[in-house]
């Protein structure tokens, strides 16, 4: 758990692992120590190689405890991978007490009784997101405790996961000697460090473009009300790169990060002047050569792929004109130039690129979303003097005890 007013998030993905110590200066969180190094034993965002994710984090932390001087013990981490799901499902209880008083013995009965679905015998529950509660047919609350009414049912989203990949993230960190304070999707941790309260009221979705995946949190009236994950994600733009300019995996990194752009400016001066000015990179004793647009003929497919992805998941949840706080891009794709125009252009939304708020001495790093939020995560554990809430964490940390009994 999170002690000494100090907490860690560790963002296990697939191409970095990232870790961040803040600690608490006054009423602020302020940065202690930032650590990252390349991933490897991760497949899609799952760790597929425990022995080498575990010596990875090792690493990680080491460098870590190094800088700031301090021990770590436990980390926030996050469970990424498009195995990662949600379902919705309702439950329906009778009020327990003499008086109809609506319990918090109540509200957990009814989370527990919408676990009660069929779902693969290799996948389980991971958490329980509320839509709404309903007392007696009064629809809407949102609050039911102390209320009164005979009859409480709760209307939700189950978040389930597959139990093989979550078995093996969360021995990885075990082997690495550290406790686990909290297990939580990359996705919902991303939206804790980018998105305001406004933000989720409104209506917003976040787009997170990890290197492997991209990520899909749509939030309403203050609520998740969808989540989904796509196996794609900007590291198959470096591979078409790689495959178009014939070049090595490095270099098309290399490219994209210093060259790379979703959209050029379409006046007929511009088009000329990018389908004729050469650039030359380097490569190794060879040079290659090629236009502003020959990378826009390759990185613009891609990306659109990805948002035709997002623009069909939102159909499916009849909000893709509806968000009036738009969309946000996070993540390490969201630093390509212009892809927030791309974006506007495609889902016919206003657009943002969202960067994490919360702890001082970050940088505006879209990047460092996941593992912002997962240290805001231990932040509010902090604030809530060190109290797992009955409902959300003890529930999880059930489920995570439970793979690894005999």
């Amino acid at each position: 758990m999170a002690r000494g007013n100090i907490v860690t998030g560790l963002d296990i993905g697939t191409s970095s692992i990232k870790a961040l110590v803040a600690q608490r200066k006054g009423k602020d969180w302020e940065v202690l120590s930032y650590a990252e190094i390349p991933s490897f034993g991760l497949r899609k965002g799952a760790v597929v190689n425990v022995e080498e994710t575990a010596k990875n984090i090792q690493m990680v932390i080491s460098g870590l405890e190094k800088d700031c001087n301090r021990r770590i013990n436990s980390v926030f981490v996050n469970i990424g991978g498009n195995h990662l799901y949600v379902t919705p499902s309702d439950g329906i209880i009778s009020v327990s007490r003499a008086d109809e008083r609506i319990s918090k013995e109540d509200i957990e009965r009814v989370k527990q009784a919408t676990k009660a679905i069929n779902i693969p015998h290799n996948e389980d529950v991971l958490d329980v997101f509320v839509r709404e509660y309903i007392i007696d047919d009064q629809k809407g609350i949102k609050e039911p405790e102390g209320l009164t009414g005979v009859r409480l049912e709760a209307k939700v989203l189950l978040l389930c996961y597959f139990q093989p990949y979550f078995t093996n993230l969360s021995q990885a960190v075990l082997n690495s000697k550290l406790q686990i304070s909290d297990i939580i999707p990359s996705p919902i941790a991303a939206a804790s460090a980018v998105l305001t309260p406004q933000q989720k009221e409104l209506g917003v979705a976040l787009i997170d473009l990890g290197a492997a995946t991209t990520s899909l949190a749509v939030y309403e009236e203050g609520e998740l009300i969808h989540l989904a994950v796509f196996p794609i994600g900007s590291a198959n733009i470096t591979n078409d790169i790689a495959i178009g300019l014939k070049t090595e995996i490095a270099i098309a990194e290399s490219i994209k990060k210093q060259h790379g752009t979703c959209m050029f400016a379409k006046t007929e001066k511009a088009v000329k002047d990018q389908s004729r000015k050469k650039i030359e990179v380097f490569d190794k004793s060879d040079s290659l050569n090629f236009t502003k647009k020959n990378l826009v003929d390759i990185i613009e497919p891609r990306v659109s792929e990805i948002l035709d992805l997002i623009q069909k998941e939102l159909k499916k949840i009849n909000k893709q004109e509806l968000l009036p706080a738009g969309v946000v891009l996070t993540g390490g794709g969201a630093r390509i130039p212009k892809i927030k125009e791309l974006t506007k252009e495609a889902l016919k939304l206003s657009c943002e690129i969202g960067t994490p708020k919360g702890i001082v001495g970050l940088q505006d790093d879209p990047a460092l979303a996941t593992v912002v939020g997962l240290t805001l995560q231990g932040v509010d554990f902090e604030g809530d003097g060190g109290r797992v809430d009955l409902t959300q964490g003890w529930f999880k940390f059930k489920k995570w005890l439970k793979n690894f009994i005999p």
